[in-house]
């Protein structure tokens, strides 16, 4: 991180600079029947290419603004099922902040910013205007209380959360209660996102409850976590009520987790998602692809667990599985710090399923990822 400090009579500005480069090679073992329906190979070698970087400019004690950008480049010995360096303007943002300037038959590349704002404090708490990360939800996996930049849990090559455009403030009524309000605009003032959170403290708990109106439907919502018996618990959910455009639903997580010893972390979710459906025929996979929908069906479980074998070397082992279709994936990971600055990863997602059902969509990945941060 470089730090460049200017100094002038009443003020003194403070630019700080960092970021990461990301090599990431992999093979995609396709379905051979799925494949052959939608008229593509069954294997596919891709190399990922991202670099990251983060500029702040602090201009006083009180104000800072803090952007993000991304430039992505994909080589595809043949297409795929999904594009890696996806960066187009998602429904929680009202600007378009990206560009494809290479989009050639077997190599892409994307760039843009997923992070833009300005960030005031005040003695009752903070204003933040621009493109953001709203920070909603306990989920490990799954978090139905973001409603603004949810992540698909299957992405592995994914890292950070899509920016919405906002406006946010934060009140701080005490040392662990606030109230943060949220106004997503759309270029249609009528779709129009917004909502509050407010959260505190009971003892070994933490509450949040939440209000809006989102994707044209009135939502409330819930957040609890805590410990139990040593472990850690938690449950968040939401109600969505009908509009003109969508059904009413509920969707939630359950989950608990435990630091068994200093070496062994194993957690556990269960997700109901209510915008899904039980019927295979009725799974909306176009919605799917385009970020619209994490999940087809109602009914999901994971469990995953992490080994430390030494400060540099640990392992990871996950099952997610679509409790309803049958299908599901095995992850494993084992992380290497080479270096301070220099992490090296390798890593397999093997799905499972029969045709037609959820998670053979994505195929079984092997990948090696290389981590610079500066």
């Amino acid at each position: 991180m470089v730090s460049i400090f200017c100094g002038v009579t009443s003020a003194q500005v403070e630019f700080e600079f960092s970021g990461y480069v990301t090599e990431m090679p992999i093979y995609q073992k396709m379905d051979e029947n799925l494949a052959l329906t939608y008229g593509i190979k069954d294997d596919i070698f891709m190399n990922l290419n991202r670099l990251r970087l983060r500029p702040v400019l602090y201009l006083s004690d009180d104000t800072r603004i803090n952007a993000e950008y991304e430039i992505a480049g994909l080589y595809f010995s043949n297409m795929g099922s999904f594009d890696l360096t996806s960066s187009g303007k998602t429904e929680r943002q009202i600007v378009n902040l990206s560009a494809s300037p290479v989009q050639e038959n077997k190599y892409r590349v994307n760039h843009f910013i997923d992070r833009l704002y300005i960030k005031q404090r005040f003695d009752f708490g903070n204003i933040v205007v621009g493109r953001q990360r709203i920070q909603w939800g306990s989920g490990r996996i799954w978090n139905p209380t973001d409603l603004f930049n949810p992540i698909n849990p299957v992405n592995f090559f994914k890292i950070e959360k899509d920016g919405a455009d906002a406006v946010s403030v934060n009140y701080y009524i005490g040392s662990f209660t606030d109230l943060n309000v949220v106004f997503n605009p759309n270029e249609l003032i009528a779709k129009s996102n917004y909502g509050a959170r407010f959260r505190t403290n009971y003892g070994e708990y933490d509450f949040a409850v939440i209000g809006g109106y989102f994707d044209r439907q009135p939502v409330a919502g819930l957040d609890v976590t805590g410990n139990l018996v040593g472990a850690g618990v938690r449950f968040e959910g939401i109600i969505a009520g009908k509009s003109d455009y969508n059904e009413e639903y509920i969707s939630f997580i359950a989950g608990i987790d435990n630091q068994f010893t200093a070496e062994l972390y194993t957690l556990i979710e269960y997700h109901y998602n209510g915008e899904g459906t039980n019927n295979i025929a009725d799974y909306d996979i176009a919605k799917l692809a385009s970020g619209g929908l994490l999940n087809l069906n109602t009914d999901y479980i994971h469990l995953s667990s992490t080994y430390q074998y030494n400060p540099l070397i640990n392992f990871g082992l996950s099952w997610m599985k679509n409790i309803n279709d049958g299908s599901g994936f095995v992850g494993l990971s084992g992380n290497y710090d080479l270096i301070v600055n220099l992490t090296a990863r390798a890593g397999a997602q093997i799905s499972f399923g029969s045709m037609d059902t959820e998670y053979i969509l994505y195929g079984s990945s092997w990948y090696l990822q290389f981590d610079y941060y500066f």
